[in-house]
């Protein structure tokens, strides 16, 4: 190599080594940081927001987050509410439209949460249903776990009782190692 290729070779080695550091050196919170575009999801799901879906679906069963789901199966639910899954849950249309509203923007696909992301990258082309326990990534995640420690335990009764195992359910966070199964104590697998 000649040394004008090789002083060309340097300076550019130098200079991209030096804006590499400069990109990665950036304050991370800041938007218009050099390579904000490489701006990963955010961890696990986003925790509940909504009084008011706190106290409508809340009252009945814990409140999942709307990121389980994905907008097609939400809009199928909140069209149905009176008969959903075996019971009557309508609400007022004011109420409904605030409702829907929170879940189809929350949606799976629609937010960006890791587990959101990984709930419809594990469905693919698959038929959506209505429960979060029949979705792929939902059935790939508890297959490990006996029906003894879930729906034959009194203290858990089905898998829809996600906080009953995940301490911080509540909080939009299912961290494998977070899990203890009443009656049974932390799960590993």
């Amino acid at each position: 190599m000649n040394k004008i290729n090789w002083a060309i070779a340097t300076t550019l080695t130098v200079s991209l080594i030096s804006m590499t550091g400069v990109a990665l050196s950036s304050n991370k919170s800041d938007e218009n940081s050099l390579f904000s575009w490489f701006k990963q999801s955010k961890s696990d799901i986003e925790s509940i927001e909504s009084q008011l879906y706190v106290e409508e679906c809340g009252s009945c069963h814990f409140s999942y987050q709307p990121g389980l789901l994905p907008a097609t199966s939400w809009e199928t639910i909140a069209n149905n509410l009176d008969d959903h899954f075996g019971e009557n849950a309508e609400l007022t249309e004011g109420d409904l439209k605030t409702l829907r509203n929170y879940l189809l923007n929350n949606a799976a696909g629609r937010s960006n949460y890791n587990l959101p992301n990984k709930i419809m990258a594990a469905q693919d082309d698959r038929p959506l249903p209505l429960r979060i326990t029949e979705m792929r990534y939902f059935i790939h995640e508890h297959s490990e776990i006996p029906k003894r420690m879930t729906q034959d335990n009194p203290k858990v009764k089905s898998f829809s009782n996600c906080d009953s195992c995940h301490q911080s359910a509540k909080q939009g966070l299912y961290d494998e190692h977070d899990v203890a199964i009443p009656g049974y104590g932390r799960w590993d697998d």
